[in-house]
């Protein structure tokens, strides 16, 4: 029983346990830089897949825009011509062997924006018929495709001579028995030189070589290829036939092959322009869309793979740290640390080593795709939204692979962890 005028007395209790922002931070940084060697290998994870992240969409951009300018150069300025006359006049019945006329070339050429022009087919050979010696002399034949073309055809698909020359309207008017071959079937028919004068014999008949062709743009059968004139193939072979029928490869200036293209078959017949059928240059917006696809999905899987690397690395290290400071959680712990304390700090420094990997590897990719591009002479393209996310992507990555490291370590009891 409480005397009268005698104070109640009130129960006090004791002021929870704060753990301020700044005593988070310098916890932190202790905790990283007290084993700044480890730190470094463990945040080296983060540092890769962030890197190989930002270089990954920096060089897909970079090489996206390289793609538009080789379509706008190649694929934007083709246009193809095919004979179509082989199925017979719809009214007459009348098969035309070659729906071509002579002057072909000249006439697709005299168009605005046509660079260069040519007719070009298949030559129908019987088997292995190609030889670097005479009939008669011990030479294994080759089985090689042969391409009768006129001139414009070497200079529409853009040749370029490793030696010699290619032959011109003079030759070609002339039916000269001349041939162009690619570099790799000069090798295997032997030819080094053309000083020698070395010449081919298809099916016994000799053509002499004149050049040997390095590389082209457009066209590259015509690298396995032995090229003649069309005039000489005619002369001892004939026209094309039913089963190679002959086509027209023309290069145009940037921006004129649409409307070459609307015009060539009516240049070319206009007695009967539905005897050929002209194929315009692709939109290449589809293709380059489908291949910037695929070369996204390709190298986000490989970043993807090393920022599960990473993330593995910090997990395991925040792990072993924990289980080698159970003393100083459980002293922590006995001073007052609620278990959420110990579950931030351990965040933190997980944290802290994504960033740090983040901060490094979105330099060091930016530097791989400026490298790369200032290689290859392009012009370097990455994305701001890139750059600015690629840190945050590290500070997420050390975010979620703290997590089981600092649940474990906020699980730990004050007295079971004093007691080891």
């Amino acid at each position: 029983m409480r005397g009268r005028g005698l104070p109640r007395r009130r129960n006090r209790l004791i002021p929870p346990s704060r753990f301020a922002a700044a005593d988070l931070l310098s916890e932190s940084l202790a905790g990283v830089l007290q084993r700044p060697a480890r730190s470094a290998l463990t945040a080296l994870g983060t540092i890769l897949g962030v890197g190989t992240f930002v270089a990954i969409l920096g060089l897909t951009a970079t090489t996206s825009s390289q793609i538009d300018a080789r379509f706008n150069e190649l694929t934007a300025t083709e246009v193809n011509v095919e004979d179509t006359a082989g199925a017979g006049d719809a009214t007459s019945g009348v098969i035309t062997p070659n729906a071509f006329p002579p002057d072909a070339d000249l006439r697709v050429g005299a168009l605005n924006g046509v660079k260069a022009a040519g007719v070009y087919w298949p030559v129908a050979l019987h088997g292995a018929s190609v030889r670097s010696a005479p009939p008669g002399v011990d030479a294994p034949a080759q089985q090689m495709q042969v391409v009768a073309a006129s001139p414009g055809v070497l200079e529409a698909a853009g040749t370029r001579l490793k030696t010699g020359r290619t032959f011109d309207r003079f030759a070609g008017d002339r039916g000269e028995q001349v041939a162009v071959i690619g570099e790799g079937m000069a090798s295997r028919l032997g030819i080094t030189t053309l000083e020698t004068s070395p010449a081919v014999f298809i099916e016994g008949q000799p053509f002499t070589v004149i050049g040997i062709v390095d590389d082209v743009d457009r066209k590259a059968d015509l690298l396995l290829s032995v090229v003649i004139p069309s005039s000489a193939a005619e002369k001892i072979w004939g026209g094309p036939g039913s089963g190679n029928r002959a086509k027209m490869l023309v290069s145009t200036e940037l921006g004129a092959a649409t409307q070459v293209a609307g015009e060539a078959a009516l240049a070319l017949r206009p007695d009967h322009p539905e005897y050929l059928k002209v194929i315009p240059p692709p939109d290449p917006k589809a293709l380059r869309g489908s291949v910037t696809s695929d070369l996204n999905q390709l190298f986000l899987l490989l970043a993807t793979i090393c920022l599960v690397i990473g993330a593995v690395g910090i997990a395991n290290t925040t792990l072993v740290a924990v289980l080698e400071r159970t003393g100083e959680i459980g002293l922590r712990r006995a001073l007052g640390a609620r278990g959420r304390h110990v579950t931030v700090q351990f965040l933190a420094e997980s944290g802290a080593l994504g960033t740090l990997g983040g901060l490094v590897g979105t330099s060091l990719g930016t530097m791989t795709v400026v490298g790369v591009a200032v290689a290859r002479d392009w012009t370097p393209v990455i994305h701001l939204g890139t750059v600015a996310a690629a840190p945050a992507i590290g500070l997420v990555t050390g975010l979620l692979a703290g997590l089981y490291p600092a649940w474990r370590a906020a699980s730990i009891q004050p007295a079971e962890a004093l007691r080891r």
